[in-house]
């Protein structure tokens, strides 16, 4: 931990310590001595993220995810960019979330950064001298992208000069920044260098202007936070929340009349709702789930409404449309006009709330509360409301969006598709020209451009429109032969309110996304596009692996899965780009394993590792994500990454590294043996998950395909006490691994059907589910042996119908690692192309999360998936290379290399893979299937042990080059 030499001192503007949603701007100038130039390094950390500038030059952004205790701060070589002898300006945008979410612990605002030439000496430090202002052109009233991420954007153009950051901008209406203290206070008690490389940035543009419509859509809209709104002091962490209560509001209508309210995420915050005292029938609701729709009558004047908003939720987000024919003009008005002037909206209760932690004992939510459960029968009115005083408070502004831009972007009145003019793909091509956006009287106009695949960055454009004009941004990830799959439960949106003329803006905020579309309201004359684009931003990777064949659609599955993973490589490995962009604990160790076959990076997967632990003050069983503000245990997970440590070191060979792992696995498996009970097995309360299907896998007892992972880890343990010298803890963990074997296969086999059963429930009762997971895990973690043994291989070679099937990719990579150990290369194909096949077949350009014959974690049954670009998926971008290709490595540092190319009705492949010492091993091979006769071809780096290994039955020609070090 590295807190010396730091002449900073943390600042922060007036106001809340630590406000929702802002983006605060500061800058410093000063003078650069002659004798200093082309020297200068400059370092710079703040709560929750920045983007830095200087003389008006973009420098990067960060910092990368980490936690509060040990603060992660970036350092940029800057004397290219001092002017000597002239005024320098460092220019700051910093974006405080102000709530937790899954990769960040709400801290406090603060900005820390310091400037010094070669020779030590400071140019500019974070002190009371730099001048400081809210941006006020960013309204902090965004609704929250997802208990995720933080908050979508909503952007006034003309209330803030986009050049605030250039050198020459005038900063005297600012205000000088506030001192918070020195390095080391809190929350950021320890500061540590960046330990990977700045990430990308890459220009990419759209392909084509995918659609164009005039639509209309709700005359009015809002998003209520709801459980901030209800449950005090929920920001500071991110866990589920269960409570009862209301909220209330007014609809003000002009006139009588006709009306439609819409509810766009039903599964969080409303259970039901009434107008006027008269609560919505069950049978009156339609619309495609989650989208819930009520026809309703408008009185002209006041209409009160009520809704209920209890249940469980995460992100707890309230979104509501309301649409009526001209000219009636709708507007929210606060029930308790008495009590409050601003907020539009007032809660009742919560009547009772629970935070239930997956890994702990909770009470149940109360549903029998006598005022909750009358309170929809008898509240009628507003001045019904009085009754319950002691429960009603209204709703602060800050909890309601100004405007619903997803439900705006999603909910169609009307839609009237177009064709799409030829001008009007200028907005998409990099020229001078620009795409001319038609307008149509009392008509949005929407198009919607499609980028050809999935990128994961920073939105960027560049218009002339007229002052006021509005355009809503809307990203999302799929669409084919019209049908568009709205990204339920994640808003990225960016309104952006245009000044008069043309103008340019990059969005701070990361968005992964494949299709843009473009919503133009409120204009008076057509917009005109003069680009579109998109930063690409990933971990900084060569394309190093490589993998062709003489099979098409074996090369663009390969193709996706590696996309995939890269677009999933950030600060750390995350699940996804788009819905989450969390570091997943369990999912990295598979994307550490295809990253790499693909780029061959150690850093990133060394940072993953070392941020597990840092859960240990949430939970000693380490959480599932990190850093993060939710406290969940997937004890699968913790074991994967126990795994995974252990795979670091067979990559690299590095023995330190084991050793500092060790201890953490120590630590954390001493308390998972706390959970071993009576009869030897391992039994918790958990989120007690491995794959998106039917299985049997409770969140409290015995489930069988942890019992069989803990077994391995168990394994890993011993085998990483005795790289570390601790024989004594090696044989500790070795003999609770042979017992918890022997439990299993006493308690969890059942003889009858021959196959190992899901679980023991609490209650002590025997699941009757059969799945394949728990056969794979069986066979591949070697718990099952002999005729046991004999039976799970019957299994992977043919999954017996009525056994619960695989239900997504992440689970295929376990599959696929039993078939390869078993030799069934053909058998991993053939699943391959089946199902990667299906996701190519409907224009996937990265890898599924699921497959679409499961529906958990689908909204309906219409989409195939959830999400579209997973990096728990790219399996075959690692199974390709090691065992079609045939590379894999058989010691530690792959010193030692295997050769085993497996052409299983291929006739060629050829392709690379990176070695982690350096270079790359490049391997060709033709196979003619007929005659058994191959030719191989083979260049490594020297130093290195090639073993090559000819399938059975064949003959080889075979030629080797040795490739010697610079």
């Amino acid at each position: 931990m590295i807190n010396r030499d730091w002449q900073a001192e943390w600042i922060w503007g007036d106001g809340e310590s630590s406000p929702r949603n802002e983006w605060r701007c500061f800058r410093k100038s000063f003078d650069v001595p002659e004798e200093s130039a082309g020297t200068g390094s400059l370092r710079i950390t703040a709560d929750s993220r920045y983007v830095l500038f200087l003389n008006g030059t973009q420098l990067g952004r960060g910092p990368v995810r980490s936690w509060p205790f040990e603060l992660s701060y970036d350092t940029y070589e800057v004397g290219h960019l001092l002017r000597p002898g002239k005024k320098n300006t460092i220019s700051v945008l910093v974006l405080h979330f102000g709530v937790s979410n899954f990769y960040y612990i709400r801290g406090r605002g603060g900005l820390l950064i310091e400037l010094a030439y070669e020779d030590g000496t400071i140019a500019a430090q974070s002190d009371a001298t730099w001048r400081t202002s809210r941006h006020l052109g960013q309204h902090p009233r965004a609704s929250r992208m997802s208990c995720q991420q933080g908050y979508s954007e909503y952007i006034d153009a003309s209330a803030w000069d986009g050049e605030w950051m250039a050198e020459n901008y005038d900063d005297s209406s600012w205000n000088n920044a506030i001192v918070l203290g020195q390095v080391g206070m809190e929350p950021w008690t320890g500061l540590k260098p960046r330990d990977i490389p700045m990430l990308t940035n890459e220009a990419v543009y759209p392909v084509r202007v995918e659609e164009l419509a005039k639509v209309r859509t709700f005359s009015l809209s809002t998003a209520i936070d709801v459980r901030n709104a209800l449950v005090t002091g929920s920001e500071e962490h991110a866990n589920t929340l269960q409570f009862t209560g209301y909220i209330a509001t007014i609809i003000r209508a002009s006139e009588e009349g006709k009306a439609t309210i819409g509810f766009l995420t039903s599964f969080e915050c409303m259970r039901s709702f009434s107008l006027n005292g008269v609560e919505a029938a069950a049978d009156c609701y339609y619309g495609e789930a989650p989208e819930r729709y009520v026809d309703i009558e408008l009185r002209e004047g006041d209409n009160f409404l009520l809704i209920d908003v209890s249940g469980g939720v995460h992100t707890g987000k309230l979104q509501m449309g309301l649409y009526a024919d001209d000219p009636v003009q709708l507007s929210f008005i606060s029930p308790l006009s008495a009590l409050s002037e601003h907020s539009a909206f007032c809660r009742i209760g919560p009547f009772d709330h629970v935070m239930p932690l997956d890994h702990q004992e909770n009470r149940p939510l109360d549903w029998e509360n006598p005022l909750y459960k009358e309170l929809m029968r008898l509240v009628r009115k507003p001045e019904d409301l009085a009754g319950y005083k002691e429960w009603l408070q209204p709703i602060d502004e800050k909890y309601v969006a100004e405007a619903d831009v997803f439900s705006l972007c999603v909910w169609r009145k009307e839609n009237m598709k177009l064709a799409v003019p030829l001008q009007l793909q200028n907005a998409v091509v990099p020229n001078i020209h620009a795409g001319i956006v038609p307008v149509f009287d009392g008509y949005d106009t929407e198009l919607v451009v499609d980028f050809g695949k999935e990128y994961s960055g920073y939105l960027s454009f560049e218009v002339e429109a007229a002052e006021g004009t509005i355009l809503d941004w809307y990203g999302f990830e799929y669409m084919a032969d019209h049908y568009r799959q709205d990204m339920y439960g994640l808003d990225h949106t960016l309104r952006y309110v245009c000044k008069s003329g043309r103008q340019s803006y990059e969005s701070p905020i990361r968005r992964g996304f494949r299709y843009m579309a473009l919503n133009v309201r409120n204009a008076a004359e057509p917009v005109r596009i003069y680009g579109v684009s998109m930063s690409q931003s990933n971990y900084p990777v060569a394309e190093i692996g490589r993998f062709e064949c003489s099979d098409s659609l074996l090369n663009d599955i390969w193709e996706i899965s590696r996309h995939t993973t890269k677009l999933c490589m950030e600060d750390t490995f995350v699940d996804c780009p788009a819905y989450e962009q969390a570091f997943w604990v369990g999912d990295s160790r598979n994307e550490a394993l295809v990253s790499i076959y693909l780029y061959g990076v150690q850093d990133i997967v060394k940072r993953c590792l070392r941020l597990v632990p840092g859960s240990k003050h949430q939970t000693p069983l380490f959480a599932d994500q990190v850093p993060s503000g939710w406290s969940s245990v997937i004890p699968n997970w913790t074991f994967f990454w126990a795994i995974a440590c252990y795979e670091y070191y067979e990559q690299t060979g590095d023995k330190d590294f084991a050793a500092e792992m060790y201890e953490q696995i120590h630590y954390t498996l001493d308390h998972y043996l706390l959970k071993i009970d009576g009869s030897g097995l391992f039994n918790i309360k958990g989120w007690n998950l491995l794959d998106w299907s039917p299985i049997d896998q409770p969140n409290d007892g015995i489930v069988t395909h942890q019992n069989m992972f803990l077994v391995r880890t168990l394994r890993i343990a011993a085998a990483m006490g005795r790289l570390s010298g601790d024989e004594a803890g090696s044989s500790r963990f070795e003999h609770a691994a042979e017992q918890l074997h022997t439990a299993i296969n006493e308690h969890l086999w059942d003889d009858e059907k021959q196959a190992y059963i899901d679980c023991i429930h609490a209650d002590s009762r025997r699941s009757s589910v059969l799945s394949m997971q728990t056969q794979v895990v069986a066979s591949l973690t070697g718990v099952a042996q002999g005729k046991r043994g004999e039976a799970m291989e019957r299994y992977l070679i043919a999954p017996p119908a009525h056994f619960v099937q695989i239900g997504s990719p992440f689970m295929s990579f376990f599959y696929y690692e039993a078939l390869g150990k078993i030799g069934k290369v053909g058998l991993m194909l053939d699943d391959i192309r089946a199902n990667y096949g299906n996701m190519i077949a409907h224009g996937a350009t990265t890898c599924w999360e699921q497959y679409p014959n499961f529906l958990e974690n689908r909204a309906n049954p219409d989409m195939l998936t959830r999400s579209h670009c997973h990096a728990w998926s790219s399996a075959p971008a690692y199974f390709l290379g090691r065992d079609v290709l045939g590379v894999r490595s058989l010691a530690p540092g792959w010193s030692k290399v295997e050769i085993a190319p497996a052409p299983n009705g291929l006739q060629w492949a050829r392709g690379s893979v990176p070695h982690p010492a350096g270079g790359r091993i490049d391997v060709s091979w033709t196979a003619d299937e007929v005659n058994q006769t191959m030719k191989l071809s083979v260049a490594y780096p020297e130093g290195l042990q090639l073993q090559i290994k000819i399938p059975e039955g064949y003959t080889a020609e075979i030629k080797e080059t040795i490739l010697q070090q610079p």
